[in-house]
């Protein structure tokens, strides 16, 4: 059974009328159900223990952060990949044992390594010699030893998004293979550095599952190489990047992807980590939008929602596609046309879907922006001093605002005047 269905003619989010909740919360908000991500992290899980992986899931919290979405995760067995010291914090403050906090990310400060060193996390990915020589001062200064992972760039192309892919030459992430032994010589080296890992991360969104076959495979092949070496490494990281269903594509399937890697870890002696965020997250979660108004063109039709580009930026960064589904079902033979959904802000890209077939939408009804529940309220803004759109977590039949709107006097509030302008 899908967490989000129609009953009796109305949307549901488990056992909860969508909108209900709106008539309570206000549009826009976003909806996330428990359920949903619960059953896809266990879904994870028993695909690789179906394969015999021993592994352990490391939710990727950049997809979503909010607490209580990380709490959630956190119960049902998952650990932290974190790319900032917010992220860190929110992972400790979620009760994530360190040893179940991966850092990654091209750009850990000092003061951020610094944190990582002192709760114990598990590893840190290293992606440059500049970072590597960072950490190990940092760590020589605290008398600690850092626990680090070698992010590899396979240079293997994901097949997806070029703004979301990561595992090729010419992007920004990791490490040439050609350049790790230069790598380990200069880690070796240095004071303070226990090289423990190798990590991959592809890209993300990833629909085809060759890409994965192929950076497994090459990573594998390194692991054993420079373990036959004399490194002393305990662990693979695998990344992330399966992608989820938006519209009509074929996410990779489990079983094909957890069988890939009980392959290529066969004989290595490896711990395995696993940092999936999208997969657990997206297709959890709603935006609940309410129609201002129909604007009828010379030669379009404009559905104008309440919802805009500050609260749900992918279609606008990614011409990403989002489903629209109203909350109270269409009769069977309603009369679908095409029409385009955007929002109320000052900017052409507001827009949402472009001559999107749609059953009748007048003004007040309300509409669900469905697979919202990553990348969404984690990457909204304040754009036109609009308010954040508040989080609403499901459980059964309970929900509970996970985070508020704020008013209009905090909004501007957190602007301060000099004392040339307050005199």
């Amino acid at each position: 059974m899908s967490s989000f269905e129609y009953r009796n003619g109305r949307l549901h989010v488990e056992d909860l009328p969508l909108e209900d909740i709106a008539r309570e919360v206000g549009t826009p908000f976003f909806c996330y159900s428990t359920a949903a991500m619960v059953n896809a992290y266990n879904a994870f899980a028993s695909a690789l223990k179906d394969a015999g992986v021993k592994g352990t899931i490391f939710y990727a919290l950049k997809a979503n952060s909010n607490q209580s979405v990380i709490s959630t995760l956190a119960a049902a067995g998952a650990g932290a990949d974190v790319v900032s010291e917010g992220e860190l914090r929110r992972a400790l403050a979620a009760g994530i044992d360190p040893k179940k906090i991966v850092f990654a990310g091209v750009g850990k400060k000092p003061e951020e390594m610094a944190l990582g060193l002192k709760v114990g996390i598990l590893q840190f990915n290293v992606e440059s010699l500049p970072e590597l020589e960072a950490l190990s001062a940092v760590a020589q200064k605290m008398g600690v030893v850092a626990p680090i992972a070698f992010r590899i760039n396979p240079d293997v192309d994901a097949k997806t998004h070029a703004k979301i892919s990561t595992g090729k030459a010419e992007n920004k992430f990791g490490i040439d293979i050609p350049r790790v032994r230069e790598f380990v010589e200069r880690a070796t080296d240095l004071p303070n550095i226990a090289i423990e890992s190798l990590a991959v991360h592809i890209g993300s969104q990833l629909t085809d599952a060759s890409p994965f076959k192929d950076a497994f495979e090459r990573l594998a092949g390194l692991y054993s190489e420079l373990k036959q070496a004399g490194l002393p490494l305990k662990r693979i990281d695998f990344g992330g990047g399966l992608g989820i269903q938006y519209n009509d594509e074929t996410p990779p399937d489990l079983a094909i992807y957890a069988k890939t890697v009980s392959e290529v870890v066969q004989g290595l002696d490896a711990e395995c980590i696993f940092e999936p965020g999208r997969f657990l997250v997206g297709n959890a979660g709603v935006l609940v939008t309410e129609t201002i108004y129909v604007k009828e063109g010379s030669n379009r039709r404009f559905v104008i929602i309440d919802a805009a580009m500050n609260d749900l930026i992918r279609p606008s960064l990614y011409d990403a596609w989002h489903d629209i589904t109203p909350l109270n079902e269409p009769e069977a033979d309603a009369e679908i046309s095409s029409c385009d959904v955007v929002g109320p802000i000052c900017e052409s890209g507001d827009t949402f879907a472009r001559q999107r077939p749609l059953p009748p939408v007048k003004a007040g009804d309300l509409l669900a922006m469905e697979s919202a529940g990553a990348y969404g309220a984690v990457m909204s803004s304040s754009y036109n001093s609009r308010l954040n759109a508040p989080e609403v977590l499901v459980k059964g039949d309970k929900y509970a605002v996970v985070r508020k709107r704020i008013d209009y006097d905090t909004l501007i509030g957190q602007d301060l005047l000099p004392e040339w302008l307050s005199s």
